[in-house]
Protein backbone atom coordinates (compact mmCIF):
# COMPACT_ATOMS: atom_id res chain seq x y z
CA UNK A 1 0.00 0.00 0.00
CA UNK A 2 1.27 3.19 -1.29
CA UNK A 3 0.88 6.07 0.96
CA UNK A 4 -0.06 10.10 0.71
CA UNK A 5 2.48 12.76 2.72
CA UNK A 6 1.78 16.37 3.51
CA UNK A 7 5.22 18.23 5.25
CA UNK A 8 4.29 21.40 6.79
CA UNK A 9 7.20 24.05 6.46
CA UNK A 10 9.18 25.89 4.18
CA UNK A 11 13.26 24.95 5.33
CA UNK A 12 16.05 23.05 4.96
CA UNK A 13 14.88 20.69 7.75
CA UNK A 14 11.39 19.90 5.40
CA UNK A 15 13.51 19.84 2.29
CA UNK A 16 15.96 17.09 3.79
CA UNK A 17 12.69 14.92 4.51
CA UNK A 18 11.12 15.59 1.56
CA UNK A 19 13.86 14.37 -0.32
CA UNK A 20 13.95 10.88 1.78
CA UNK A 21 10.12 10.22 1.88
CA UNK A 22 9.65 10.60 -2.26
CA UNK A 23 12.67 7.54 -2.47
CA UNK A 24 10.81 5.20 0.10
CA UNK A 25 9.14 2.42 -2.23
CA UNK A 26 5.77 3.43 0.51
CA UNK A 27 5.50 6.77 -0.75
CA UNK A 28 3.01 7.73 -3.37
CA UNK A 29 2.19 11.65 -3.37
CA UNK A 30 3.89 13.87 -1.58
CA UNK A 31 2.78 17.79 -0.53
CA UNK A 32 5.04 20.36 0.32
CA UNK A 33 3.07 22.63 2.73
CA UNK A 34 3.87 25.88 1.75
CA UNK A 35 7.66 24.49 0.56
CA UNK A 36 10.20 25.82 -1.14
CA UNK A 37 12.20 26.03 -4.31
CA UNK A 38 13.65 23.08 -3.78
CA UNK A 39 10.78 20.93 -2.62
CA UNK A 40 8.69 22.37 -5.73
CA UNK A 41 11.11 20.04 -7.80
CA UNK A 42 11.22 16.91 -6.42
CA UNK A 43 7.39 17.00 -4.98
CA UNK A 44 3.80 19.08 -4.44
CA UNK A 45 3.92 22.37 -3.06
CA UNK A 46 0.55 24.15 -1.79
CA UNK A 47 0.78 27.90 -1.32
CA UNK A 48 -0.69 27.91 1.97
CA UNK A 49 0.35 29.72 5.42
CA UNK A 50 1.75 27.19 7.73
CA UNK A 51 -1.17 28.81 10.50
CA UNK A 52 -4.07 28.55 8.42
CA UNK A 53 -4.92 25.43 10.61
CA UNK A 54 -8.84 24.90 8.73
CA UNK A 55 -6.86 24.84 5.12
CA UNK A 56 -4.24 22.19 6.18
CA UNK A 57 -7.52 20.25 7.41
CA UNK A 58 -9.29 20.51 4.40
CA UNK A 59 -5.76 19.63 2.10
CA UNK A 60 -6.24 17.15 4.43
CA UNK A 61 -9.50 15.80 3.02
CA UNK A 62 -8.90 16.90 -0.08
CA UNK A 63 -5.39 15.07 -1.00
CA UNK A 64 -6.50 12.15 0.97
CA UNK A 65 -3.06 12.90 3.13
CA UNK A 66 -2.26 9.12 4.98
CA UNK A 67 0.82 11.01 6.70
CA UNK A 68 1.63 14.42 8.28
CA UNK A 69 4.84 15.70 9.25
CA UNK A 70 5.49 18.68 10.80
CA UNK A 71 8.82 20.46 11.07
CA UNK A 72 8.30 23.97 12.22
CA UNK A 73 7.49 25.04 16.40
CA UNK A 74 5.14 27.22 15.62
CA UNK A 75 2.14 25.31 14.60
CA UNK A 76 3.19 22.66 16.63
CA UNK A 77 3.27 25.27 19.64
CA UNK A 78 0.14 26.78 18.50
CA UNK A 79 -1.53 23.18 18.83
CA UNK A 80 -1.97 22.16 15.34
CA UNK A 81 -1.50 18.31 16.35
CA UNK A 82 -4.58 18.89 18.93
CA UNK A 83 -6.68 20.40 16.19
CA UNK A 84 -5.85 18.18 13.73
CA UNK A 85 -6.37 14.71 15.94
CA UNK A 86 -9.71 16.46 17.09
CA UNK A 87 -11.26 16.45 13.41
CA UNK A 88 -9.42 13.77 11.47
CA UNK A 89 -11.47 10.49 11.75
CA UNK A 90 -9.55 8.00 14.14
CA UNK A 91 -6.95 6.14 12.47
CA UNK A 92 -7.03 7.82 9.29
CA UNK A 93 -4.08 9.71 9.01
CA UNK A 94 -0.62 9.54 11.07
CA UNK A 95 0.69 12.52 12.53
CA UNK A 96 4.21 13.07 13.52
CA UNK A 97 4.55 16.00 16.04
CA UNK A 98 3.93 16.91 19.60
CA UNK A 99 0.60 18.03 21.04
CA UNK A 100 0.48 21.28 22.39
CA UNK A 101 2.06 20.90 25.54
CA UNK A 102 4.66 18.10 24.74
CA UNK A 103 5.80 21.29 22.27
CA UNK A 104 6.39 23.47 24.95
CA UNK A 105 9.41 22.17 25.43
CA UNK A 106 10.66 23.96 22.62
CA UNK A 107 8.31 26.73 22.91
CA UNK A 108 8.55 27.75 26.17
CA UNK A 109 12.49 27.55 27.94
CA UNK A 110 10.85 27.75 31.17
CA UNK A 111 8.50 25.03 30.81
CA UNK A 112 11.39 23.17 29.44
CA UNK A 113 13.72 23.81 32.87
CA UNK A 114 10.56 22.76 34.95
CA UNK A 115 10.08 19.74 33.15
CA UNK A 116 13.84 18.52 33.58
CA UNK A 117 13.79 19.43 37.12
CA UNK A 118 10.99 17.36 37.59
CA UNK A 119 12.56 14.20 35.60
CA UNK A 120 15.60 14.56 37.02
CA UNK A 121 17.43 15.22 33.62
CA UNK A 122 20.61 17.28 34.05
CA UNK A 123 20.68 21.04 33.25
CA UNK A 124 22.37 24.16 33.94
CA UNK A 125 21.34 25.55 37.40
CA UNK A 126 18.80 28.45 36.17
CA UNK A 127 16.40 31.22 37.44
CA UNK A 128 12.91 32.34 35.83
CA UNK A 129 11.91 36.43 36.02
CA UNK A 130 9.65 38.48 34.64
CA UNK A 131 9.03 42.38 35.05
CA UNK A 132 7.36 42.29 38.40
CA UNK A 133 11.03 40.50 39.91
CA UNK A 134 13.39 42.02 38.05
CA UNK A 135 15.38 43.02 41.28
CA UNK A 136 15.48 39.09 42.27
CA UNK A 137 16.92 38.50 38.59
CA UNK A 138 19.87 41.14 39.36
CA UNK A 139 20.12 39.61 42.50
CA UNK A 140 20.64 35.51 40.98
CA UNK A 141 22.94 37.16 38.32
CA UNK A 142 25.08 38.21 41.16
CA UNK A 143 25.14 34.90 42.25
CA UNK A 144 26.43 33.31 38.84
CA UNK A 145 30.00 33.20 37.27
CA UNK A 146 30.45 35.20 33.65
CA UNK A 147 29.86 34.43 31.82
CA UNK A 148 26.02 34.96 32.08
CA UNK A 149 23.11 33.28 29.32
CA UNK A 150 19.68 34.71 29.00
CA UNK A 151 17.38 33.14 26.94
CA UNK A 152 14.13 34.41 25.77
CA UNK A 153 11.21 31.83 26.99
CA UNK A 154 8.87 31.65 24.18
CA UNK A 155 9.92 31.33 19.99
CA UNK A 156 12.45 33.80 19.08
CA UNK A 157 13.55 32.11 15.36
CA UNK A 158 16.63 30.95 16.78
CA UNK A 159 17.58 34.22 18.45
CA UNK A 160 16.55 34.58 21.35
CA UNK A 161 19.56 33.62 23.65
CA UNK A 162 22.33 35.60 24.83
CA UNK A 163 25.96 35.19 25.92
CA UNK A 164 26.69 37.99 28.71
CA UNK A 165 30.16 38.49 29.09
CA UNK A 166 29.91 40.41 32.47
CA UNK A 167 27.37 40.90 35.12
CA UNK A 168 26.20 44.98 33.81
CA UNK A 169 26.03 43.56 30.36
CA UNK A 170 23.46 40.84 31.48
CA UNK A 171 21.51 43.21 33.40
CA UNK A 172 21.07 45.60 30.57
CA UNK A 173 19.72 43.13 28.40
CA UNK A 174 17.65 41.60 30.88
CA UNK A 175 15.86 44.73 31.25
CA UNK A 176 15.89 45.01 27.30
CA UNK A 177 14.62 41.54 27.15
CA UNK A 178 11.76 41.92 29.32
CA UNK A 179 10.98 45.10 27.97
CA UNK A 180 10.10 43.29 24.43
CA UNK A 181 13.91 43.17 22.60
CA UNK A 182 12.21 39.91 21.30
CA UNK A 183 8.74 40.65 21.76
CA UNK A 184 6.38 38.91 23.84
CA UNK A 185 9.12 35.59 23.62
CA UNK A 186 11.29 37.39 26.05
CA UNK A 187 8.88 38.88 28.39
CA UNK A 188 9.53 35.73 30.35
CA UNK A 189 13.71 35.32 30.65
CA UNK A 190 15.47 32.48 32.07
CA UNK A 191 18.83 33.42 33.15
CA UNK A 192 21.59 30.35 33.36
CA UNK A 193 24.92 29.03 34.71
CA UNK A 194 27.18 28.87 31.54
CA UNK A 195 27.97 25.71 30.37
CA UNK A 196 31.25 25.28 28.46
CA UNK A 197 31.34 22.11 26.12
CA UNK A 198 30.82 20.62 22.58
CA UNK A 199 27.40 20.56 21.87
CA UNK A 200 25.79 17.65 19.64
CA UNK A 201 22.17 16.86 18.88
CA UNK A 202 20.16 13.53 19.16
CA UNK A 203 17.06 13.16 17.17
CA UNK A 204 14.74 10.29 18.69
CA UNK A 205 11.17 9.70 16.78
CA UNK A 206 8.73 8.42 19.53
CA UNK A 207 5.13 7.14 20.00
CA UNK A 208 4.83 8.19 23.57
CA UNK A 209 6.74 4.72 25.01
CA UNK A 210 8.75 3.26 22.44
CA UNK A 211 11.46 5.13 20.39
CA UNK A 212 13.55 4.94 17.65
CA UNK A 213 17.14 6.84 17.64
CA UNK A 214 17.63 8.84 13.97
CA UNK A 215 21.50 9.75 13.17
CA UNK A 216 22.66 12.65 15.49
CA UNK A 217 24.03 15.59 14.39
CA UNK A 218 26.64 18.67 15.73
CA UNK A 219 25.38 22.14 14.46
CA UNK A 220 26.79 25.78 14.62
CA UNK A 221 25.19 28.16 16.10
CA UNK A 222 27.56 31.69 16.24
CA UNK A 223 27.08 33.44 13.32
CA UNK A 224 31.10 34.60 13.32
CA UNK A 225 33.93 32.76 12.27
CA UNK A 226 35.86 30.42 15.09
CA UNK A 227 32.32 30.10 17.01
CA UNK A 228 31.64 34.29 17.53
CA UNK A 229 29.05 36.92 17.51
CA UNK A 230 25.28 36.25 18.20
CA UNK A 231 23.58 32.84 17.94
CA UNK A 232 21.31 31.66 14.84
CA UNK A 233 18.88 28.87 14.24
CA UNK A 234 22.12 27.65 12.76
CA UNK A 235 25.06 27.80 10.08
CA UNK A 236 25.47 24.31 8.85
CA UNK A 237 25.95 21.12 10.19
CA UNK A 238 27.86 17.74 10.28
CA UNK A 239 26.67 14.40 10.69
CA UNK A 240 27.56 11.66 12.62
CA UNK A 241 29.29 13.50 15.16
CA UNK A 242 32.87 11.67 15.54
CA UNK A 243 32.76 11.51 19.31
CA UNK A 244 29.45 10.08 19.97
CA UNK A 245 30.41 6.68 21.10
CA UNK A 246 28.60 3.65 22.98
CA UNK A 247 29.13 4.77 25.52
CA UNK A 248 28.00 8.64 25.33
CA UNK A 249 24.64 6.96 23.74
CA UNK A 250 24.08 4.76 26.38
CA UNK A 251 24.50 7.63 29.09
CA UNK A 252 22.40 10.29 26.84
CA UNK A 253 19.64 7.40 26.71
CA UNK A 254 19.51 7.04 30.00
CA UNK A 255 20.04 10.84 31.47
CA UNK A 256 17.74 12.46 28.96
CA UNK A 257 16.14 10.21 26.30
CA UNK A 258 14.19 7.74 28.79
CA UNK A 259 12.98 10.20 31.33
CA UNK A 260 12.12 12.54 28.86
CA UNK A 261 9.58 10.10 26.80
CA UNK A 262 8.18 8.99 30.28
CA UNK A 263 7.50 12.31 31.79
CA UNK A 264 5.49 13.32 28.39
Amino acid sequence: MKLNTLIIGSGGREHAICRSIVKSPLSKNVFVLPGNPGTDKIANNINIPIDRFEDILKTIQEKEIDILVCGPEAPLADGLMDFLSERCPQDSIILIGPNQIAAQLESSKAFAKLFMQRQQIPTAAYGIFKSENIYEAFDFIDQLNIPIVLKADGLAAGKGVLICKDKAEARQELREMISGKFGDASRTVVIEEFLDGIEFSLFVLTDGSDFVLLPEAKDYKRIGEGDTGLNTGGMGSVSPVSFFDETLKEKVLESIVKPTILGL
